[in-house]
């Protein structure tokens, strides 16, 4: 049997390819100010409740995490279990990941993928494809460390105060994407979001990160991922600019960013994330 590959809800992962290729997730959670919690991927989330600045989110918890792994564990029958998960610098569930592997016996190895969202999920399906190929637990760590470094992850957002008041980027970065009404553009640096450029307008926001992202993707062969928050639409017209714009795609993917992550980035986000080095995606 492969590698089996596990995850959390962060990475927007659809639940056709969850199903497919057996990949474990594990659920972010989502608290409402009325002591309601949410286990992202498992529960109905009420969809006013996503983007709200009225809610909190935590990482994967400690039980989630060892189960999901015991479960990997014996579904590999003895392979190994690769686990990929959210920045460390964006969550916890990092370290919750670490201290549930370390009562594994070597069983699970982790990996800090520095992104989130749809980046994950690519990172996460880079492991993937390396275990459906036969390659062993290690070489599948390594495949999707590789990956992780190799990443490139761009968000338009409406404003920062979400992600301000949940600490994911600093008040420096808030003031400057707040003066004048200006749209930012962020991006994934060493794990955490930080502010590449920003704009008056989002027309001229997501015209610049498309002009980024065919920069970043060269000519290389890339897989192209596109995550949104409530806003489909412009998600379409986005992958349907950057496929024109690119010839060397190798799959694309459209995905909503959901409860979790959209209550930080909040309503209106758009993002474009390049993976290097997947196969096609089925």
């Amino acid at each position: 049997m492969p590698v089996v590959v596990v995850t959390d809800s962060s990475s927007r992962l659809p639940a056709t390819l969850l199903d497919e290729h057996r990949i474990g997730q594990v659920p972010l959670y989502l608290h409402t100010e009325d002591g309601a919690q949410y286990a992202e991927g498992v529960d109905e989330i009420p969809p006013d409740v996503i983007g709200s600045q009225k809610v909190t989110t935590s990482g994967a918890n400690l039980g989630d995490l060892k189960r999901a792994y015991a479960q990997a564990w014996e579904a590999s029958q003895g392979d190994g279990v690769v686990a990929v998960h959210i920045s460390r610098r964006l969550s916890g569930t990092w370290g919750a990941a670490r201290l549930a592997a370390d009562q594994t016996d070597g069983e699970v190895r982790v990996v800090d993928s520095r992104s989130v969202g749809i980046s994950l999920g690519l990172t996460t399906m880079a492991a993937v494809q390396a275990a459906e190929n036969g390659a062993s637990r290690d070489e599948v760590y390594e495949a999707a460390v590789r990956a992780a470094a190799t990443a490139e992850s761009l968000l338009c957002v409406q404003g920062l105060d979400n992600l301000r008041r949940s600490g994911r980027i600093s008040a420096a970065g808030h003031l400057l994407g707040s003066a004048l009404a200006i749209k930012p553009i962020l991006h994934m640096s060493d794990g955490l979001l930080t502010l590449r450029e920003r704009h008056r307008t989002s027309t001229k926001a997501v015209a610049k990160m498309l002009d980024a992202a065919v920069e970043l993707a060269g000519d290389d062969a890339v897989t192209v991922g596109i995550q949104h928050c409530q806003n489909p639409d412009l998600a379409t017209e986005v992958l349907a600019q950057i496929s024109r714009r690119l010839e060397n795609i190798t799959s694309t993917i459209v995905v909503d960013l959901g409860a979790v992550l959209g209550s930080h980035v909040g309503p209106g986000a758009v993002g474009v994330s390049l993976g290097h080095g997947l196969g096609p995606l089925r």
